[in-house]
């Protein structure tokens, strides 16, 4: 309400942030926080079963570097771009709630800027280094604990911003004595941590050994050695992602569990639920498989027997921070801000006198039957654009999610959405509830009703520009500025 709406309307924009989100969780957790202690072990284990006139096995060095290689190329470029992307997206997508994070957890981020900054120090030292570490045993073991270094830098990021995305999922004691420690430690925060930190070492185990099978020679000594010891990583992560995953669910409010069956996909994928049961098992099976697999056959091991477990572990990744961004809904903040950006708090203030006064960025401030579609546009991309899109081919159609309820192709009916928008979130937990009046609502289902008659599309306003709502323009507020003023100064006068 306070920032001009950005609006995708084809794509959807909590896709936009969804997109790039799951693409930097994917490199963060499987090529920095699973894979640097993977890699810095396996530089080690080559200074530690070398020869005794070797500084390491110069073979088996060569071979973790190629690994690291891939990671150090990923990281630096689609990583750090991803990175960058997800502040430009949520900044375009949600201020407000950015906005309001911020506020909670700005010494936080900060320390987690220095941490990252660190971080990418570390990284170029490590690898740029490499080659040039091999000259002594001493120069060796120095880089080897620079990986060390990277390996704690690297979860100290993941650990600090885990518990703002826990913060997002249940504030805990925050919502009533709003500190910074409360917001840190709430209730999800240690569990998430505790699940998402070995999931990161099993997916940078399982991606470890499909580079194995890609640079390895066929039928080498070396290479059996390396998918075993790939075998020793997946066995030890896959328990403590069970035990992880059991923890989280334990804790998980039970409105997110209400929420789980649409999480990970739609509506209509409800009623596949069952089968992310049974993905997840299958994923925690096939990984334990593919590890006593690679321990004990590890010359069997080749590039067709880890790319399905590979792509198992990475969709269970992907799933989770799908289903981790749901699941909080209808709240983009827990308790405090709903997914429409609008505060709890407002609500009633919103009910008494209707949101369009209090819209920044809005050319309706009373509504007449003349103005009774525009109003309704800019009701719904303030209340509605952040999840639907009015475009009947965008992702999740806001004319397509009523078509379903009341017959694909039939023309929609303003008194039965009417009834029904009021009290949606009753039945749809993930919806947060309509915030306007009377008026508003009508205004809001006439122009539904139109989008489907016009197939019409609603652009945002990267493309429309602003329109500053009068009664909050800044003549307006310099005004109303003076008459308090002068209403206090009076007022003090009669004192």
């Amino acid at each position: 309400m306070d920032f001009p709406m950005f609006h995708l309307d084809w794509l959807n924009d909590r896709f936009l942030i969804a997109m790039i989100a799951i693409l930097h969780v994917f490199i963060n957790h499987g090529l920095a926080v699973g894979f640097i202690p993977y890699i810095t072990w396996l530089e080690q284990k080559g200074v530690t079963d070398a020869g005794k006139n070797q500084i390491t096995d110069l073979d088996w060095d060569n071979l973790v570097y190629k690994k690291m290689k891939i990671a150090f190329i990923i990281t630096t470029t689609i990583g750090a771009m991803t990175g960058v992307g997800i502040w430009f997206s949520v900044a375009l997508v949600s201020p407000a709630s950015l906005g309001s994070l911020i506020r909670v957890f700005y010494f936080a981020w900060f320390t987690e800027w220095l941490v990252f900054v660190t971080e990418v120090v570390l990284i170029l030292i490590y690898f740029l280094t490499w080659n040039n570490s091999n000259k002594s045993l001493k120069a060796k073991t120095r880089h080897i604990r620079f990986g060390w270094y990277l390996s704690i830098f690297s979860w100290f990021t993941m650990a600090i911003i885990v518990a703002i995305l826990g913060f997002m999922m249940d504030p805990g004691n925050w919502n009533n004595n709003h500190t910074f420690f409360n917001g840190f430690t709430n209730p999800i925060y240690l569990p998430q941590l505790l699940f998402r930190t070995p999931t990161a070492m099993l997916v940078a185990g399982v991606f470890g050994m499909l580079l194995t099978t890609i640079f390895a020679p066929k039928g080498s000594e070396m290479r059996a050695k390396a998918i075993r010891y790939a075998g020793k990583w997946i066995l030890a992560s896959t328990p403590l992602v069970i035990i992880g995953a059991v923890y989280y669910w334990n804790v998980m409010p039970s409105a997110m569990k209400v929420n789980m069956a649409t999480a990970v996909g739609s509506m209509e994928f409800s009623q596949y639920y069952q089968l992310l049961k049974y993905f997840i098992v299958g994923t925690a099976s096939l990984s334990i498989v593919l590890g006593v697999f690679a321990f004990f056959k590890p010359k069997k091991i080749n590039f067709a027997y880890v790319i399905l477990p590979c792509l198992f572990v990475f969709g269970f990744l992907g799933i989770f921070e799908r289903v981790r961004e749901f699941i909080r809904k209808p709240y983009v903040i827990g308790n405090y801000m709903y997914s429409n950006l609008l505060r709890k708090e407002d609500y009633p203030l919103y009910k008494k006198n209707g949101i369009l006064p209090y819209m920044t960025y809005t050319s309706v401030t009373e509504i007449t039957e003349e103005n009774k579609i525009i109003a309704g546009r800019d009701i719904f991309i303030n209340t509605c654009s952040r999840c639907h899109t009015a475009s009947p081919e965008g992702v999740n159609s806001i004319t397509y999610v009523f078509e379903r309820m009341y017959g694909i192709g039939k023309p929609l009916d303003e008194n039965s959405m009417a009834s029904y928008i009021p009290n949606m979130h009753n039945g749809r937990t993930f919806m947060p509830p309509f915030p306007g009046n009377k008026k508003e609502l009508g205004a809001l289902v006439a122009y539904i009703k139109q989008l489907q008659q016009t197939g019409g599309s609603l652009e945002g306003v990267q493309t429309t520009g602003v329109k500053i709502n009068p009664l909050n323009s800044a003549v307006s507020v310099s005004k109303k500025i003076e008459e308090t003023t002068k209403e206090n100064e009076k007022l003090l006068t009669q004192k």
